[in-house]
């Protein structure tokens, strides 16, 4: 996000929906209304539009963004719901790989060209083992890529490197604490980096703004 944001907020059948407001030149007489991937709401709209008319928009908006907030915030693509069988799609930094399952191997999963190659025993346990074995591939490699995208961007925001955890939550991409550890769903190393890095992002601001207000806004936008 660039440029000046303001803020504001409604309660809608007493939930808070604080949201941001970034005016645009071209725009006369719509509002587009987003909901990010870490379930903030911004707002571009008109310059004279004022900030009664968008808390209305807002409200008309407001069961919409509930749900959609409730879909970001909860996403979660568990390995469970896959077969984990040969030529299955997965995603690693938002490109697609097939699965390559080796019967009767040993070792460790293995990205080679565009088959992510996962040795697994024989027997009724097999497909644990694929997940297992797929799994801490993801949750290594997320060890890795993750704490390098908050030492690019904590300098950028202007925050000292805080302590990363991948963590295994099951609701949220992200989140931070008062003593300044900050932990990432391994999950989140499936997605786009520009994902990645908007989450990364955003925790790196909550580590000086707790809340949503204008001051995290405009730094989220400096971000």
């Amino acid at each position: 996000m660039t440029g000046d944001l303001e803020t504001s907020a409604i309660t809608w059948g007493g939930t808070r929906l604080p949201y941001a407001i970034r005016r645009s030149a071209r725009r006369k007489k719509t509002v587009a209304v987003t909901v990010d991937p870490a379930g903030d709401v911004l707002l571009v709209a008109p310059e004279s539009f004022s900030t009664s008319r968008l808390d209305a928009v807002v409200r008309r908006k407001a069961a919409w963004i509930v749900r959609r907030r409730r879909h970001v915030q909860s996403h979660d693509p568990p390995p469970s719901s896959r077969e984990f069988v040969s030529g299955e799609s997965v995603q690693y930094l938002g490109r697609h790989y097939r699965l390559k399952v080796h019967s009767n191997e040993a070792g460790h999963a293995k990205l080679r060209g565009g088959w992510l190659h996962v040795p697994a025993p024989a027997g009724a346990q097999k497909t644990a083992h694929v997940r297992g074995n797929l799994v801490s591939w993801f949750r290594r490699h997320a060890a890795e890529r993750l704490p390098e995208r908050v030492e690019v961007w904590r300098a950028k925001v202007g925050v000292a490197m805080p302590r990363v955890v991948i963590a295994d939550q099951q609701k949220r991409w992200g989140s931070c604490d008062h003593g300044g550890t900050i932990r990432l769903n391994w999950r989140i190393i499936q997605a786009p980096m520009r994902l990645v890095d908007y989450v990364v992002v955003h925790e790196l601001v909550h580590l000086r703004y707790r809340g949503h207000g204008r001051d995290y806004w405009q730094a989220l936008g400096r971000g």
